[in-house]
């Protein structure tokens, strides 16, 4: 038995994951033949949605989500940290490297889950809340790739490698979270070398699948 759903609730919920799609926002007529739905059924839902400041209209027309997503959102950090900590930690202690979760904002990277390694004699300093544009490091690189990869429909981006592009002397090596509703970011490595060993881009994609899995 399928249980009850509310059909004007679920038709918000898809105007926002509509509108965290594109840059450019999208304009009533757009969502009507998006939705399936009237333009005084878009004009409903949107004018219910700006009063909670979750969409905002420019003055073209096009609706945009709003900030107060903002305000959900810093919600969702320590429930994706949480579930992430696990794989952190097996991922830091087997290569012997700082792992770190990453997720999207706005332009930047934000690191949002850091583990040291406990048994290397040093390893890079890299804490959470540290930003970086995407366009730099890793982790960074790794969602952009996973974003190119979705618009040419592929299935696998594989993993990232840079070196010396956020610190001197330090290189990186990271995969994107793939499959997970709302969730943009990335798993990987920082490390003091010189090359990064074949077997950490391997271990850097399993990684990124079990938070991926952990997080669906």
């Amino acid at each position: 038995m399928t249980a009850e759903t509310s059909q004007t609730l679920d038709r918000g919920l898809r105007v926002l994951k509509l509108l965290a799609d594109t840059d450019h926002g999208l304009t009533v007529t757009e969502l009507s033949h998006r939705l399936g739905v009237n333009r005084t059924v878009v004009y409903r839902l949107l004018a219910t949605l700006e009063q909670h400041a979750l969409v905002r209209r420019d003055l073209g027309g096009r609706a945009r989500v709003g900030l107060g997503v903002l305000g959900l959102g810093r919600q969702v950090h320590p429930l994706v940290r949480e579930a992430a900590m696990p794989a952190l930690r097996s991922l830091a202690e087997d290569i012997g490297a700082t792992a770190h979760l990453t997720l999207v904002d706005g332009a930047e990277a934000l690191a949002v889950a850091v583990v040291e390694p406990t048994w290397t004699d040093y390893h890079v300093a890299y804490r959470a809340g540290f930003r970086h544009p995407l366009e730099r490091g890793a982790a960074g690189k790794a969602i952009l790739a996973a974003r190119r990869y979705r618009a040419a429909e592929h299935d696998d981006p594989g993993y990232t490698l840079t070196q010396g592009e956020l610190e001197a002397g330090a290189c990186g090596a990271a995969a994107p979270l793939i499959g997970v509703s709302g969730v943009e970011g990335s798993v990987g490595v920082v490390m003091l070398s010189d090359v990064v060993p074949e077997r950490v881009g391997v271990r850097v994609m399993d990684a990124a699948r079990e938070v991926a899995e952990a997080l669906r």
